[in-house]
């Protein structure tokens, strides 16, 4: 399973940051190289949440869950 893990600020308060699970391969056709690449699910998903900015992104193979406070 490949992950898109991206790390979001709030515009509102730019310090509060998380990191969120944007999608999985189980969900979308996500290979590692998309995901390296910048997947087009980071940006409609982004296109969803519009009071938040991306400050980066991950790929990450396996189960491991995102983290708080990024």
């Amino acid at each position: 399973m490949i992950k898109i893990i991206a790390v979001l600020c709030s515009l509102s308060s730019p310090a509060d940051c998380r990191e969120q699970i944007v999608t999985t391969s189980d969900f979308a056709d996500v290979t590692m190289q998309s995901c390296l690449m910048g997947v087009p699910q980071l940006a409609e998903w982004m296109a969803q949440h519009p009071a938040e900015r991306l400050a980066a992104w991950r790929c990450m193979i396996g189960k491991q869950e995102a983290r708080r406070g990024a």
